[in-house]
């Protein structure tokens, strides 16, 4: 019922041929063919020929041919997969393809008639549909034929959709809606899309649906039309030097846009040429599929040759040169280093020369070569001693610029013991060596230090030197011989000696011989003694040149002898007037030690007899006694009791201390009471009484005087003084509602203090013609208002803001003129608010505030005194 024709497209010239043979059920029907593939034609003799050249085609051909014998018969079709080989040139110069293939049967289709064979209904079955990309055109072209078998009996109108057709990118391909021929509109990449799938619809003119919809699948053939790209423009990669042949050394990798599954995205790499060619011109070679890239031969130095530069093809169609698009990248390969160089020292011997006695100071600079990279482990040098210093006097450090090996001095050296030293020295690097070098070839040298004499200070073989002697020694006796020693033993040199301290200035040393002499007798008590030693230190300088000296400690330790008598302790003491109450606990301190201290005897002296008949002492311990009331009562005051102390020295000593001891009367715990404390102290009862009365006035004075002071500052606070309280001369102020004064206020004309009925004679004035004691007709200044109950402090600062408000008010009148302070309005009885006259020259008399008392002193000092004022 389907039927499908392919038509190809005309092709300029014929270039390959070759003839199929066909058979049929029916040797005498005539069949006609078609085929899938507008690269071949199928002539009616079953002959295939093709109108392109196919010689670079890499995989083999297949394609679909259909058949039928007449229009109402079935469609045949079978695959057709030609095996091409390809022969020389013929006689015209074109290649020819001669393949015999095999007889292909087209099975048959039943179709149902009268007999009673039912007719198979098929579907549309479409091959795919291959074109090849960047097609110069013209364009359209035509790609395939479609029709129906119903076309005869109905009008049919064909379409197509899908990608390409009515979908993005649109109008890619069309068809002829009537002849049912599809074209492709302009050329097709591969890399954009590599197929379509478009579905072609077969409907009548209302649009109703004749055949079921197919499928058609175009691809896009691949042409070689991309170069490999590398994906670096500049490879870097590196090496070891003296590595094996076959070492990997780096990548490369280039990428081409075509399909790899054909030679035409089929990258193969190759080195074009190497620079430097040392040590020969192909030292490294490349995979030619993998891209990696390998070592090739042996002899890499980077001593000689630090970097290659290599130049590198990429070239698809497997690498085929005459057909194949390339590219070509750089690979820089570095060689890395390694130590295969060990350092030299550049002289078999060096010498240097140090003074004694000096230390971290550099003798000698050892200089060493290495070729290996600088920097490196494998060039840093490391100097070692090995031979000449067994006592550890010098190390050799390195220096991290230069790669020299310093000596250095550690630890003194002394000319006396040696004039010189012979070093050798090994010098290697950081890192070890590598295999290919002989650890042999390690270098060593001779390093000759000379030691050069300096004056070196004397010095004391004992310091400090400790001597014993007894305290108590006089002055003039020799201690002992503190002598110095000059280590210069080769030369001839005079020490001589001084005192450089003496804390207490008991010594003093013989200059030639260091003979230490008292000078004062030693005393162990001494504060310049600590722990029994007393210590002085002295000076030993020779005269060499330049000078030396040294010092050296003389520690002499001092042995007690008993040269101090105990002294009681305590000095003071209180006891009850009645006994066998609280006794007196004494004791004694000696400034000397074990065994010239205790224990002591405590006794009381014969003499006053009073002593012993009123006290008694009896012993605790060996350091501790009580002394005590031998009668019932003693009466209160402050006694002096004699006491012998003698301590337990060879021979003892002894001495007579007197403790002041205050007798009280006691309560019932024993304890004096205060007036008992007082009246021992000396004071009799009236005395007692007395200064209780002025203990309690003194306090009843200061508790009037803070209430008065309280009274004082409540009425400060009070009264809203104008004037500093301390000159108020007023007992309070009298606030009045009216302002009249006496008989002497009445002669004062008040109208100059009213306000006038009327401005209008004012305002009428010409301009310029103003009285001086007018107010102007302006607007008034803002004067600050004065608060209701101000504070005194705060009188002040209001006038002062009244006074900068007056300066700079532009309608203030002049100074001389009558200033207008307010308005009180007319009808006022009061005449004036003045009751004192201080301008009237009358024979007013003041005496009389004298008598007003202190607050009117001011006053009366200002404005009385007669004639005298």
């Amino acid at each position: 019922k389907s039927l499908l024709r392919y038509l190809n497209f005309p092709m300029p010239s014929l270039f390959l041929s070759f003839t199929v043979k066909f058979d049929t059920c029916r040797e005498d029907e005539v069949v006609g063919f078609e085929s899938s593939d507008p690269s071949f034609n199928v002539r009616m003799d079953g002959s295939i020929y093709t109108e392109r050249d196919v010689s670079n085609l890499s995989e083999p051909v297949q394609f679909m041919v259909t058949a039928r014998s007449s229009p109402d018969m079935p469609i045949w079709e079978t695959t057709v997969k030609p095996s091409l080989t390809f022969i020389p040139d013929g006689e015209d110069g074109v290649h020819k393809v001669n393949q015999e293939l095999g007889i292909i049967t087209f099975p048959q289709k039943q179709l149902t008639g009268s007999s009673g064979l039912r007719r198979q209904k098929r579907d549309w079955v479409i091959p795919p549909i291959n074109v090849p990309e960047n097609s110069r055109g013209p364009f359209p072209q035509m790609l395939v034929s479609i029709r129906s078998d119903q076309d005869r009996q109905i009008q049919i109108r064909y379409s197509i959709t899908g990608v390409g057709a009515d979908q993005p990118p649109n109008e890619v391909f069309s068809i002829d809606p009537v002849a049912g021929k599809m074209f492709v509109t302009k050329p097709l990449d591969r890399e954009e899309r590599s197929s379509y799938h478009l579905r072609a619809h077969a409907v009548d003119m209302n649009g109703n649906k004749v055949e079921n919809p197919i499928d058609l699948y175009i691809y896009v053939i691949d042409m070689n039309d991309n170069r490999p790209e590398f994906r670096n423009q500049v490879y870097n990669g590196s090496v070891a030097e003296g590595a094996k042949p076959g070492t990997y050394v780096m990548k490369v990798t280039a990428n081409d846009a075509d399909d790899d599954t054909t030679a035409n995205g089929m990258v193969r790499y190759r080195i074009l040429s190497q620079s430097p060619h040392s040590p020969i011109p192909n030292m490294f070679t490349i995979n030619s599929e993998t891209g990696d890239i390998v070592t090739v031969a042996a002899g890499l130095d980077r001593e000689k040759v630090s970097q290659y530069t290599i130049i590198i093809q990429a070239t698809d169609m497997e690498g085929n040169l005459n057909f194949g698009l390339s590219n070509t990248a750089t690979a820089i390969i570095s060689v890395t280093d390694t130590n295969d160089n060990p350092p030299e020292l550049t002289a078999r011997t060096f010498s240097g020369e140090v003074p004694e006695n000096r230390v971290n100071i550099v003798v000698a600079n050892l200089t060493v070569i290495d070729r290996d990279q600088p920097h490196t482990q494998n060039w840093n040098a490391v100097y070692r001693i090995i031979n000449g210093d067994p006592s550890g006097h010098f190390t050799i450090h390195t220096d991290p610029v230069s790669n020299d090996g310093m000596v250095t001095v550690v630890k003194p050296v002394d000319y006396e013991m040696n004039r010189a030293f012979m070093l050798t020295v090994l010098v290697s690097n950081q890192a070890p060596l590598s295999d290919t070098t002989q650890s042999s070839q390690q270098s060593t040298a001779g390093v000759t230090i000379s030691v050069v004499d300096v004056n070196e200070p004397p010095f004391f073989p004992s310091n400090p030197k400790l001597i014993r002697f007894e305290e108590g020694v006089p002055a003039g006796t020799t201690l002992t011989t503190f002598a110095a020693n000059d280590p210069d033993r080769f030369m001839q040199q005079i020490v001589r000696y001084s005192k450089l301290a003496d804390p207490a200035n008991w010594l003093n040393i013989n200059a030639t011989n260091g003979q230490i002499i008292t000078t004062a007798m030693l005393n162990r008590e001494s504060p310049f003694v600590k722990n029994n030693i007393y210590e002085a230190t002295f000076l030993a300088a020779d005269n060499g040149s330049p000078p030396a000296s040294g010092t050296g400690t003389l520690q002499i330790y001092l042995i007690d002898v008993n040269d101090n008598a105990p002294e009681l302790v305590p000095k003071e003491a209180q006891v009850c007037e009645r006994i066998n109450s609280n006794p007196i606990n004494i004791t004694a301190a000696d400034a000397d030690v074990d065994p010239n201290v205790g224990p002591f005897v405590f006794e009381l002296p014969a003499f006053p007899s009073s002593v012993r008949r009123n006290w008694t002492i009896s012993r605790l311990n060996g350091d501790y006694a009580q002394l005590s009331l031998r009668i019932q009562y003693l009466e209160s005051g402050v006694y002096d009791v004699p006491v012998i102390v003698t301590d337990s020295g060879n021979p003892p000593l002894s001495n007579r201390s007197v403790i002041k001891v205050k007798v009280c009367p006691c309560d019932e715990n024993g304890d004096c009471t205060t007036i008992g404390a007082v009246a021992a102290a000396g004071l009799g009862t009236g005395a007692i009484i007395a200064i209780l009365i002025c203990i309690i006035i003194l306090l009843t004075m200061v508790l009037l005087f803070v209430v008065w002071m309280k009274r004082r500052e409540k009425e400060r606070q009070t009264k809203q003084l104008l004037i500093d309280p301390e000159d108020d001369v007023r007992d309070n102020i009298l606030k009045y509602d009216e302002e009249g004064g006496g008989e002497e206020d009445q002669d004062y004309d008040l109208s100059q203090l009213q306000q006038p009925e009327s401005l209008d004679h004012i305002i009428s004035k010409p301009p310029g013609v103003r009285r001086v004691d007018e107010r102007p007709v302006v607007s008034e200044s803002q004067y600050p208002i004065r608060p209701v109950v101000p504070h005194p402090g705060d009188i002040g600062d209001f006038i002062n803001e009244g006074l900068r408000a007056a300066d700079n008010d532009p309608t203030a009148p002049p100074y001389d003129s009558l200033l207008v302070f307010d308005y009180e309005g007319s009808g006022s009885t009061a005449g004036s608010v003045s009751s004192l006259d201080s301008s009237s020259t009358g024979d007013q008399d003041y005496d009389y505030l004298n008598d007003w008392g202190p607050r009117f002193k001011k006053l009366a000092d200002m404005y009385g005194g007669g004639d005298d004022d």
